[in-house]
């Protein structure tokens, strides 16, 4: 048995390989929100939406830019939390990595309840809640292991939806052109069929704003993750650089062929989803097949994903001194096994809730996240504006720099405060703005009563 002393000398270990980092950062922005939430988002901008996802791609691109400047200069499992730590104060750092924990523990139960449904369908003499728990009992089990257990399903989760998403782009490409042998289908008519390119006006591009930009939520999973590579800075940049053709091909190029191929207010769309839907009229066998086997290997990968860094921010804000000491434990194989324990059963406790009350409670939680991407975000660009300025004043020049600074970052911020107040003004989201302003003052009232004993330490 280890001594308290080689206890305390333990850290996250290197057990992330290159090319399974480069497909976590893949997998990030890849989620069930592309392949069916999608159709939500179609539904309420119509082929316009294209702008819509321009617009949170390109949101997030900056984001990302920001965020790899600060983790270069200081590769962290606590990530943005540290960061607003050391730039903002304790205060923040302390609200929102708790924040984003609790957004993940929420993520958790709702895609293996999302993957237990699928596979309740095909196998009805299971129940539903066995299939959720079955799910969840591996995949912890399999990041309790090792980190490296916890890449090699992520490597494979994220192969599969990539190798989906590059086929279907394919198939709808050929379609466009032609040269689809299973359906009479061919070019981009639809774009601007069914009432013109933007049928209902302008403002629902924003709103589908709204709807898209949790899509992209989890891109900065990567530096996270990094921490447990060789390398970090190598894989930070590589990755932070990339991110644009990745919303480029994943997101635009297979929605643009999705409008393209399908009205936008064609009543099937929101039935069965936007990838199912086109591959029906394109006459693909096993249309309904193919797309929930994607879509299964999805939300496991968003859970597993979501456990991993759940667990990785809470150890993070225990070894800085703003969780239970005990969740900065590591086993022998580097993994924060309090922390991954923990988080799993906050995950074991949103499905129960589910299933015992269905509708009600569990309902209420989920919309306490209603608006934490978009905190997330504005604490990553303030934190980026104050500890750039910091470095400038000092001499230092940032190995990764963020683009036309600080006008850039400003206008992130301004974007985000626009759209938050936008949420809070709107009827269809204001509900969920109050909510998860509520659980954040919660928070941070908690980080308040503790001031002077939240020290600033920087994660292991």
């Amino acid at each position: 048995m280890a001594s308290p002393h080689n206890k305390k000398q333990r850290s996250l270990q290197h057990g992330l390989t290159s090319r399974q980092v480069s497909m976590i950062s893949i997998a990030g922005i890849i989620g069930a929100g592309l392949f069916i939430g999608s159709s939500n988002a179609i539904a309420t901008a119509g082929p316009a939406i294209l702008i819509s996802y321009a617009m949170t791609g390109l949101l997030v691109l900056l984001v990302m830019r920001m965020l790899g400047e600060m983790a270069i200069a200081n590769p962290n499992s606590g990530s943005f939390s540290t960061y607003a730590s050391e730039a903002i104060g304790p205060w923040a750092g302390f609200t929102i990595g708790w924040l984003y924990w609790w957004f993940w523990v929420l993520i958790i139960p709702v895609e293996a309840i999302a993957g237990a449904d699928i596979l309740h369908a095909y196998f009805p003499a299971v129940p539903s809640w066995l299939f959720a728990f079955l799910i969840m009992v591996v995949l912890s089990g399999t990041n309790l292991v090792s980190v490296k257990n916890f890449g090699a399903f992520e490597y494979w989760f994220a192969l599969v939806k990539v190798v989906a998403i590059i086929a279907f782009i394919v198939v709808c490409s050929l379609a466009v052109f032609g040269f689809w042998p299973l359906a009479e289908v061919s070019g981009v008519s639809r774009l601007w069929e069914s009432g013109g390119f933007m049928p209902n006006g302008f403002g629902t591009v924003l709103g589908g704003v709204l709807i898209t930009i949790f899509s992209f939520f989890g891109a900065e999973i990567v530096t996270i993750a990094a921490d447990e590579t060789a390398n970090p800075k190598e894989k930070i940049r590589r990755a932070t650089n990339l991110v644009v053709y990745r919303i480029a091909i994943f997101y635009l190029a297979s929605i643009f062929l999705v409008v393209s191929l399908v009205a936008w207010n064609d009543p099937q769309l929101k039935a069965v989803g936007s990838f199912q839907r086109v591959l029906e009229v394109l006459n693909v066998p096993g249309a309904k097949l193919l797309v929930d086997i994607v879509v299964l290997v999805a939300v496991t990968s968003c859970m597993n994903s979501g456990l991993y860094t759940a667990s990785r921010m809470l150890y993070s804000l225990g070894a800085r001194g703003q969780a239970l000491s005990m969740t900065k434990r590591i086993s022998g194989a580097g993994v924060p096994t309090v922390a991954v324990i923990l988080s799993t059963f906050a995950g074991f406790a949103g499905c129960l809730v589910n299933y015992v009350l269905p509708g009600k409670v569990f309902g209420f939680l989920l919309s306490t996240t209603g608006a934490i991407a978009l905190l997330v975000y504005l604490v990553i660009a303030v934190s980026q504006l104050r500890m750039r300025a910091r470095a400038e004043r000092e001499g230092r020049t940032p190995e990764l720099k963020m683009w036309l600074f600080p006008w850039l970052t400003w206008l992130v911020i301004g974007t985000i405060v626009m759209v938050l107040g936008y949420m809070l003004f709107s009827d269809a989201y204001r509900y969920e703005t109050l909510m998860t302003a509520g659980v954040t003052l919660f928070i941070l009232l908690v980080a308040l009563t503790r001031r002077g004993k939240v020290p600033v330490v920087q994660a292991a």
